[in-house]
């Protein structure tokens, strides 16, 4: 095995499909996982059983426990959900390189972006970030995918990168619009939970279709306030994301607002779940964050009441209809 030119933090689905996904033209990768039992069984058998039961691992993938392995390495793909990757990049030995930032969400308690997050704790790096409508059991198995690359050093970081990342199946496109790029992917994850609450209640794909809509006016007003531009909303991570998050079972965050508005319960919904579904941390923070800004996102909003059991799912949809009526353009719902 020849030695790796870039390495993933992060063995769970996602992190393990972009691993696979290097290493689909014959790339040595390495890949951290914090848990001893996972090492060993993606280095033996080739699998990864509790979070991507589907991928038959690349030979050209090692996996390590040790993240003193993946300091040489001059670009990492950092894949660890989103609470936890301040405590992961502290474990880091920071120096100059390379940071590659794939988790979506918002950091409870500060509410920082995870660039914002990444900056603090690994000072030395230059950073990027990887978002777009990616299911990790697609990537895995070769199917074709395009995301938003939105690199913090413009260009000549993008030059560096895009070889590294690309692949046939695997297609990046250039940003310099970092904000963008986190807050697309960040706030679909919250959007998802909702339309998988639609789908729970039966209300039609009319219901869906409109709560995507008014969902992306809710997504661009929070990023456009925060310094986003419009046209990366408008892109891959951005409305593209929220359009494939919002329409399947596959995404971990529909799934949980699915069995939300089956009437089950928050620890009904997520028993026996390996994977985190991401929108459930970044709700409360997120709407938090509106408020302060004076940002209308009456979705989000109602979001958190269902999360926080304030309100059972019909009560919540129908606090939404309820609104007064307004010009589509005004802000609201």
């Amino acid at each position: 095995m020849t030695m790796a030119k870039i390495g993933v933090i992060g063995a769970g689905a996602w992190g393990t499909a972009l691993a696979q996904a290097l290493a689909s033209d014959g790339s040595s990768v390495l890949l951290w996982a914090r848990e001893p039992e996972l090492v060993a069984e993606i280095n033996a058998s080739r699998t990864n059983r509790t979070y991507l039961p589907s991928a038959l691992i690349a030979p050209t993938v090692r996996a390590t426990g040790d993240l003193a392995e993946l300091v040489p390495l001059d670009a990492l793909l950092v894949v660890v959900p989103a609470q936890f990757l301040a405590s992961v990049l502290t474990g880091l030995p920071d120096r100059p390189r390379d940071l590659v930032l794939c988790a979506k969400g918002i950091e409870a308690g500060s509410g920082r972006l995870m660039a914002d997050v990444a900056a603090q704790a690994a000072p030395l790096a230059r950073l990027a970030v990887l978002s777009g409508p990616t299911f990790a059991h697609e990537v895995a198995a070769g199917l074709p995918t395009a995301v938003t690359l939105a690199c913090a050093g413009g260009e000549a970081q993008w030059r560096r990168l895009a070889p590294l990342i690309a692949r046939p199946a695997l297609r990046p496109y250039y940003s310099d619009d970092v904000t963008g790029a986190e807050v697309g992917g960040a706030i679909k994850n919250v959007l998802a939970i909702a339309c998988g609450v639609v789908e729970g209640l039966n209300l039609g794909q009319n219901a869906r279709a409109a709560l995507i809509s008014r969902g992306f006016a809710e997504m661009s007003r929070f990023g456009l306030a925060l310094g986003a531009r419009a046209e990366t909303l408008s892109g891959l991570c951005g409305l593209g994301d929220l359009v494939l998050t919002c329409s399947s079972t596959s995404s971990r965050n529909f799934s949980l607002g699915l069995a939300l508005g089956q009437g089950r319960s928050m620890a009904e919904a997520l028993a026996g779940k390996a994977s985190v579904a991401e929108g459930a941390a970044t709700a409360p923070v997120l709407a938090e964050l509106a408020a302060r800004r004076g940002i209308d996102m009456p979705i989000v909003t109602g979001v958190c009441r269902l999360l926080a059991g304030e309100a059972p799912a019909r009560d919540v949809v129908a606090a939404l209809l309820a609104r007064p009526l307004r010009a589509e353009q005004e802000g609201g719902v």
